[in-house]
């Protein structure tokens, strides 16, 4: 989504990204020997089950994802947890180990390699996850949320999993796992290890300095910022004092000579929610052309957690049909130079009638690293779904020090690279433009709208689908219609 920085060209999205290595970051970790420990007795208080899915990464890739499940009756520190997931390693390889993502914070997560002490022909090496003290404790009752783990040769030669002890190809969605092995406090607590391994659990080491206490969860109120568009219309005054510019005047992206138009903004309600739509005309020329844009006028939105509810149209609300047009929700900060390495740019776009080479309806989430505008060349990772979006959906993206993942409608759409990640703070912003008036020639006028029902960022903090929901709906229950306590940039 370029942001009067030049347009898009045909064939933008191109094999660099394709080209970009997974895992980019990822420390590679030699084998450690196990230390035969006599088992410690696991008590009924402490106790917690592991829940296991197949990630499915590819050949070159392991793709172990976990939720550890709190089945005791006290609170666990999950810095005494530890998992181990066995595997048949290739003989004289060595390992790299990556979290993609974690509720918990990727940050929060160790990953190390290390032998059986009694080594079988499906287990010869394993993964042993363990958690920080930042990672807290789990109540009774509680799980971890998604562990999003991988792990490959060092040099990326492919895996063959099949002799893999933990390994379960048929389990693509969380279930209990007993093949992979669970530990508190170094007592066995879960699973079955590798026959003749039994006893061997690794304690967790003696930290340096004392236990740290649960750490205290945030107000909900901290560095959020919420807006319900509960708004009179383009011209209330409380928009600006809210911090959102409705975008005038002229510029890219888009048609030439196409004019940003703050009066196609509108806000009205709909059952009981406020909610913003963005109107674009056209009638076949660009100085008939009207697009719109609502984006905040501050950059200071870097890491954490980015939602809005959006409706997305396939169709105009009046006139013919097949213009090639660009819906869409991202941030974005300014390009510098071209090519600049600190430029940063994370988009949902939604071309229901195709555009930049595509014929039919496509949506792209794509993370930007750079571009130069010309010669046109970019760096980019994108994911992209040939299927209609036409009606709500819910749109969320989450950054934190690992990667970067898009969900949408409850669902991960897309994962991107660490390569991605943001250097410096962004504005939010949604718009509704014209690449071009090559999809349709006709000089009868049509409208398009996309409509925003919520927008939601919380500073710093990684939260599921479910988590933003239950925010939002907290929100709105205490009368709520717009907060910002997002310190600046």
């Amino acid at each position: 989504m370029r942001n009067a920085t030049g347009r898009r060209k045909p064939g933008m999205r191109s094999a660099l990204a394709a080209a970009t290595v997974i895992g980019l970051g990822a420390t590679a970790l030699t084998a450690l020997p196990a230390t035969a420990l006599a088992v410690l007795p696991a008590t009924a208080d402490e106790s917690v089950a592991v829940r296991y899915r197949q990630g499915g990464a590819g050949s070159d890739q392991a793709a172990p994802w976990f939720t550890v499940v709190n089945t005791g009756t006290t609170n666990i520190p999950l810095s005494q947890v530890k998992l181990r997931y066995y595997f048949k390693a290739d003989p004289g390889a060595s390992y790299s180990y990556a979290c993609d993502w974690a509720v918990k914070g990727c940050t929060h997560l160790t990953g190390t390699f290390g032998t059986p002490a009694n080594p079988t022909a499906t287990a010869d090496r394993y993964l042993e996850v363990g958690f920080t003290a930042g990672a807290g404790s789990l109540a009774p009752g509680a799980d971890t949320g998604d562990v999003q783990l991988r792990f490959h040769r060092s040099d990326w030669q492919p895996l063959n999993q099949a002799d893999d002890y933990s390994f379960g190809p048929t389990q693509t969605t969380y279930g209990n796992w007993t093949k992979v092995t669970a530990t508190v406090d170094g007592a066995q607590v879960w699973g079955t290890a590798p026959a003749g391994n039994e006893a061997t659990p690794t304690p967790t080491p003696t930290p340096t300095s004392p236990s740290p206490t649960t750490p205290t969860t945030p107000p909900a109120e901290q560095d959020v910022l919420f807006d319900d568009f509960d708004y009179t219309g383009h011209t209330d005054p409380a928009i600006a004092a809210h911090g959102w510019t409705i975008r005038s005047g002229g510029g890219g992206p888009g048609v030439g000579a196409a004019t940003w138009a703050p009066e196609n903004v509108t806000f009205a309600k709909e059952g009981t929610n406020s909610v913003m739509t963005l109107r674009t005309s056209t009638a076949g020329t660009g100085a008939s052309t009207r697009q719109t844009e609502v984006h905040t006028a501050a950059r200071k939105f870097k890491n954490g957690t980015y939602a809005a509810r959006v409706r997305f149209t396939d169709t105009p609300t009046s006139g013919p049909d097949g213009d090639h047009l660009v819906q869409s929700f991202f941030t974005i900060n300014d390009l510098t130079a071209p090519m600049a390495d600190d430029y940063a740019e994370y988009d949902f776009e939604y071309l229901p009638n195709g555009g930049w080479g595509e014929t039919a309806n496509i949506l792209y989430t794509t993370s930007w690293e750079t571009f130069r505008p010309d010669p046109w060349e970019a760096v980019n990772q994108h994911t992209e779904t040939r299927t209609s979006q036409a009606g709500w959906h819910d749109l969320v993206l989450t950054i934190d020090d690992e990667a970067l993942v898009y969900y949408i409608d409850g669902k991960q759409f897309a994962r991107h690279d660490a390569r991605y990640l943001p250097e410096r703070p962004m504005s939010i912003h949604f718009n509704q433009w014209l690449i071009d008036l090559a999809g349709q020639t006709s000089t009868t006028t049509r409208a398009y709208e996309e409509r925003i029902d919520y927008m939601l960022h919380v500073k710093d903090q990684v939260l599921t689908p479910a988590q933003v929901a239950a925010k939002v709906a907290g929100l709105r229950a205490s009368g709520t219609a717009f907060k910002d306590s997002v310190p600046g940039s």
